[in-house]
């Protein structure tokens, strides 16, 4: 198993012999302004540029799409990504945008999807509190998201934990599936007034807690404006905890591989 950061949640995972892009966030650096209502908004995003060239995020077998705000599935990828590749997404609202821009080789993840002899389980997200989901307004611009993991005899399972804060049903796949290595979103991003809406550097050790010999990798950091919480200090929270031997924090472009 391959793991390549490439920006904010953008990786491409190669698993049991098979390539997919997650979440293609495609455009130049400083593309779009800062969210709106969120912290930073006056930085514009993406803060950085992609490491490597399109071309070669789009060399894979399929692209899955968590869900699709404008850092996991931007105006770019609409205009990069040929319009026939087999991209997955959570449900059929998804579906059914990403058909009117196009698409045609949609698929919806369940909890029995299949690639070949890889099973794509998909599993629940929280992208907030309950009290920001309580807001109509704010609950329809925060939406769905998910997560999703990997298996296959020759390989680790592999949890990607997605969009999320911790909830129940993040521990319960844990639980359910003890996945070797877990992908958590820890950029700890803000709506003002709401706090966080994805994880923190905290859910590592709750992670681990749960998962004590499982590798985490970390992602969706210092790439957009409302992302809080660093790479470095990922790893210092980790070194702290005793843990930094199960948690990395790829730099963009870095691959790492179990």
């Amino acid at each position: 198993m391959k793991i390549m950061q490439v920006r904010n949640a953008t990786q491409v995972i190669t698993f049991a012999g098979k390539k997919f892009l997650i979440d293609p966030m495609l455009g130049k650096k400083g593309a779009y302004p800062g969210f709106e209502g969120t912290a930073r908004s006056e930085l514009r995003n993406p803060m950085v540029e992609l490491p490597v060239d399109v071309a070669t995020l789009l060399d894979v077998d399929a692209i899955i799409v968590t869900h699709t705000h404008l850092d996991h599935w931007d105006d770019a990828a609409v205009a990069q990504i040929p319009k026939d590749k087999l991209i997955y997404v959570q449900n059929e609202s998804d579906r059914q945008l990403l058909h009117s821009q196009g698409f045609t080789q949609l698929q919806i993840l369940s909890d029995g999807t299949t690639f070949g002899e890889i099973e794509l389980i998909k599993t629940d997200c929280q992208h907030g509190s309950d009290e920001a989901y309580a807001n109509p307004e704010l609950a329809a611009m925060l939406g769905d998201s998910s997560g999703l993991v990997f298996r296959h005899p020759a390989e680790k399972t592999l949890y990607l934990a997605g969009d999320s804060i911790w909830i129940p049903g993040v521990a319960e796949a844990m639980r359910k599936y003890t996945p070797g290595v877990v992908i958590l979103n820890t950029g700890w991003a803000h709506v003002l007034g709401y706090g966080p809406i994805i994880f923190g550097k905290e859910d590592i050790l709750k992670t681990h807690m749960i998962l004590p010999e499982a590798q985490i990798v970390t992602t969706h950091m210092e790439a957009v404006n409302h992302c809080l919480v660093t790479r470095k200090e990922i790893l210092a929270y980790a070194q702290d905890n005793q843990i930094d031997g199960l948690v990395s924090a790829p730099a963009d472009g870095e691959t790492v591989t179990f």
